[in-house]
């Protein structure tokens, strides 16, 4: 999952010598935006697990957003396990705080509708606050998974187990050009399946992305410190094409 990115619309206002007619001529702003994206990644990484036995995926999702920053859509996703869907149902609120500063909270929940059987759905709560300084931007969140039946104790067999997994996400766009690079650095806790072999998960990538009009490719590398010998958890190289509308 899963990350959705809410775009700022830039409103143009008027001018104080406007005369009265053109500013009831002028359009009213839309209350909704729609966005969208479709993908196709070489390998569907989550949180450095490869959900798709690290062979290619399809993706994509829609976005309805309310210009009062209260938005709600959907992701979804080919994997290889849970019935080979997967569909995350998604609502929040994302607006700025100060200048610069946009708070973003959430939350998520995990849908497989062909799981054939087991406890495999779960929520998630979400918040995420993100910092831009010019070309720069910085995202640090945290997302909560509280006990449920998806979250079943791997350590014990018996009973369920919570999760909550810290990121941050730093970018930048290199200006004057269509190529931008970003970072990420993640750590999961949690005796489920989200902590790993041993209850804790640190995951990273390094990449770079290069946009042209509605088309973005991608490129990152990423790696977890989990045990070599756990297949799709050891490091390697993603890429993907995206398309926004």
């Amino acid at each position: 999952m899963r990350k959705s990115i809410l775009g700022l619309s830039a409103i143009a206002l008027l001018s104080a010598i406007s005369t009265p007619a053109l500013a009831e001529d002028a359009p009213a702003a839309e209350p909704f935006k729609i966005t969208g994206n479709v993908a196709l990644v070489s390998d569907y990484r989550f949180r450095g697990f490869s959900q798709s036995s690290q062979n290619a995926a399809i993706q994509g999702g829609i976005t309805a957003t309310h210009d009062s920053g209260f938005y709600v859509g959907t992701w979804g996703s080919s994997i290889t396990f849970a019935g080979g869907t997967e569909i995350d149902l998604f609502a929040g609120w994302s607006k700025a705080i100060t200048p610069g500063v946009t708070l973003d909270v959430g939350l998520l929940y995990y849908l497989y509708p062909k799981h054939g059987g087991g406890d495999t759905d779960f929520f998630e709560p979400y918040v995420n606050l993100t910092g831009a300084i010019g070309p720069a931007t910085l995202k640090v969140g945290v997302n909560y998974g509280w006990s449920q039946d998806a979250l079943a104790n791997l350590k014990t067999g018996v009973g369920n187990s919570d999760e909550i997994y810290i990121h941050a996400e730093p970018s930048l766009a290199i200006p004057g050009t269509p190529f931008g690079v970003n970072g990420h650095l993640g750590y999961a806790s949690s005796d489920a399946f989200p902590g790993g072999t041993d209850g804790e998960v640190v995951d990273w990538s390094l990449g770079a992305t290069a946009t042209y009009k509605m088309l973005t490719f991608g490129v990152s590398y990423v790696d977890t410190n989990e045990p070599g010998f756990i297949r799709g958890s050891d490091a390697a190289v993603v890429f993907s094409l995206t398309a926004a509308f």
